[in-house]
């Protein structure tokens, strides 16, 4: 009895140990497991990182950023042509970016702010006026183009049918103003004092012999005036906004070798300081290349002349 006792106390004991031993076993194979697993999980995530640094690289070394240039203009020819230049300065790796305006006022105040490196809407003295009124200090790079005053017909179709008390419709901002009155003086419409020239207001009409009445309207509105007034004196581009030719549906325009065809070429304006920038001398090289001139003659036919 005593040795079947000692025999079954051997076997459980035998048992036990057997038990602890593959316990003890499990337990440092899944440690060796879990730290297999922690550093393959870690040489995982250092190849991701490696891997994104190197497309990082790569993306930088294929993708040569352009430099952007922000010019405002007018739509009508002004975004038009810059358009053309766009392609040009592409091929020499800047990016150009056009804003449209449809006023003379925000493209200047925009351009003093910051918000665009050059505009491209206006000529000189219409630039001079506005510095002066709005102390500010932007000037001229380059003369573009010229776009001939026209006076164009509204309720009366010929210059020689005008009634007495007549209405006419003219800019009213003080340059393109003193253009149109010069233009009504060329028609022997009215007369202006002695020495008014490009700064002549209505005040300085001194002989009118059909009693115009002469109004001043914003410049963008004068061709949806035309149903309203006898006559208007409108701006070269926004005639051709309005779908009117110079040289087919006015009936007196600016002569090309006039006094005004000097002073009211449309000029890329640029902050003082800024003329030298390279991306600027670009845009003058594109704007007076051989590719915008060509464009400029065989769209516009007169309306707009090349000025380079």
């Amino acid at each position: 009895m005593k040795k079947i006792s000692l025999v079954l106390f051997l076997l459980i004991f035998a048992a036990v140990l057997a038990g602890c031993g593959t316990k003890d076993k499990k337990d440092t194979t899944n440690q060796q497991n879990n730290t297999v697993n922690e550093n393959t999980q870690d040489n995982k995530e250092d190849t991701k990182e490696d891997a994104n640094v190197d497309n990082n690289d790569t993306g930088n070394n294929n993708t040569a950023e352009k430099k952007k240039i922000v010019v405002g203009a007018s739509v009508t020819p002004h975004a038009e042509i810059l358009e053309v230049a766009k392609g040009i300065l592409a091929k020499k790796g800047y990016e150009l970016e056009i804003v449209e305006y449809s006023d003379y006022v925000q493209p200047n105040l925009a351009l003093d702010y910051g918000d665009l490196d050059a505009n491209y809407f206006q000529h000189q003295p219409y630039l001079d006026n506005f510095n002066e009124e709005r102390g500010l200090d932007l000037v001229s790079v380059a003369k573009i183009h010229y776009e001939p005053f026209g006076l164009y017909p509204g309720k009366t179709k010929k210059i020689e049918d005008l009634k007495d008390g007549a209405l006419i419709a003219v800019p009213n901002d003080g340059t393109n103003e003193a253009r149109a009155l010069l233009l009504l003086e060329a028609q022997g419409l009215i007369k202006l004092k002695e020495g008014a020239g490009m700064d002549a207001t209505i005040t300085d009409i001194v002989e009118n012999p059909k009693n115009l009445e002469i109004i001043e309207i914003e410049a963008a509105q004068l061709a949806r005036s035309l149903q309203d007034v006898d006559m208007a004196v409108i701006n070269g581009n926004y005639a051709i906004q309005a779908g009117l030719n110079v040289s087919k549906d006015a009936v007196a325009v600016e002569a090309q070798d006039s006094l005004a065809a000097e002073t009211y070429a449309n000029i890329v304006a640029v902050r003082r300081g800024d003329e030298d920038r390279e991306e600027i001398k670009a845009l003058v090289e594109a704007l007076m290349s051989d590719e915008v001139r060509d464009f400029i003659e065989s769209t516009y036919e007169g309306a707009v002349v090349p000025k380079f």
